[in-house]
């Protein structure tokens, strides 16, 4: 296991090593209904954006901002999800046998160095905060990150990392935020913010026209061990259901929690456009990728162009034919 400093924090005023996050929650339980029946046995967080699993980019920022030790916590039906982050022996005895480097690169990219896995149980879907709730005995009291894979943030920068960078300097609570349009604030937590980016306010899915501001929840936090205490005070919801924002809600009448905003473009991933999006930006990582899918779609958007002027026209012929009737 590291042990040297995260570059994310390369400056920032720590006092004490043991400082330093670690530990990151990876909730993953949940069915992906949205992308039914593409997930009933295939986890939602094991689909490929590109060449690599959506989960798999999740881990990478994690490992990039510093983090060392990722506890998912699973469902029935996610053992897929153990079965990728472990070794596959009679897989690379085969590839090294037909010396098939870049498939064994490939291989010994989804284990970052230095990162280990853990695995518990979410035996119901009651909700994000009793998610957290299940990974507590190999968290322990201090603080932690929790990271939703199907927010897939595209930056230079791991947006754990700054973050963690807010987490350090405010010693305190950080919840990601970004603006969102006035129409979706119905879709996110949304925040109130004094001057300072600190929360003031947090409130899940507001009607449009009641948000208190258009910053919308994402899907990292850093936690202090103040939310174990607040998620264990918490009343059940609807359906039994424990939310971490309703905690984080509470956490606010005790500690300080930060609005972080960070750099680099959020694909919504539980969503098919939000997927769609994320294929189309990460092909164009690759020129010559980029270069034929360009080649191959765009007798698709001709033909669909072609068809859509043909419509219209049809619409306006049968409109004028109307107006010819009734006059």
């Amino acid at each position: 296991m590291r042990t040297s400093r995260p570059a994310s924090v390369q400056g920032a005023p720590l006092h004490d090593a043991r400082d330093v996050v670690r530990k990151a929650v990876f909730p993953v339980a949940g069915f992906g209904t949205r992308f039914l029946p593409a997930t009933k046995a295939c986890p939602e967080e094991l689909l490929p954006v590109v060449d690599r699993p959506l989960v798999q980019y999740a881990v990478d920022e994690a490992a990039r901002a510093g983090i060392t030790d990722i506890v998912f916590v699973t469902g029935r039906n996610k053992r897929a999800i153990e079965d990728h982050f472990d070794r596959a022996y009679e897989l690379e005895a085969e590839l090294n046998a037909k010396r098939n480097v870049a498939a064994l690169e490939a291989l010994a990219s989804v284990l970052p160095r230095g990162v280990s896995f853990s695995y518990v149980r979410q035996p119901a879907m009651l909700g994000l905060g009793d998610a957290v709730v299940r990974a507590r005995p190999l968290i322990g009291d201090a603080p932690f990150a929790v990271v939703l894979p199907d927010d897939l943030i595209d930056g230079t920068r791991p947006a754990l990392g700054e973050l963690l960078d807010l987490h350090y300097a405010h010693r305190a609570s950080v919840v990601a935020v970004m603006p969102v349009a006035p129409a979706d604030v119905d879709r996110y937590g949304i925040v109130a913010t004094d001057h300072r980016d600190r929360i003031l306010r947090i409130v899940e899915k507001p009607a449009p026209g009641m948000a208190p501001s258009n910053l919308g929840v994402v899907g990292r936090y850093v936690l202090t061990p103040g939310i174990w205490r607040a998620l264990e005070a918490l009343p059940p919801g609807a359906g039994g259901e424990i939310q971490l924002t309703d905690a984080i809600a509470a956490l606010l009448a005790t500690e300080t929690v930060v609005a972080g905003r960070f750099n680099g473009r959020r694909y919504d991933c539980g969503s098919t456009l939000g997927f769609l999006e994320a294929q189309m930006a990460y092909a164009r990582k690759n020129p010559v990728l980029w270069r034929d899918l360009r080649q191959a779609v765009a007798p698709m958007f001709r033909s669909g162009a072609r068809n859509a002027t043909a419509a219209m026209s049809t619409d306006a012929d049968a409109g004028s034919a109307a107006r010819a009737a009734a006059a």
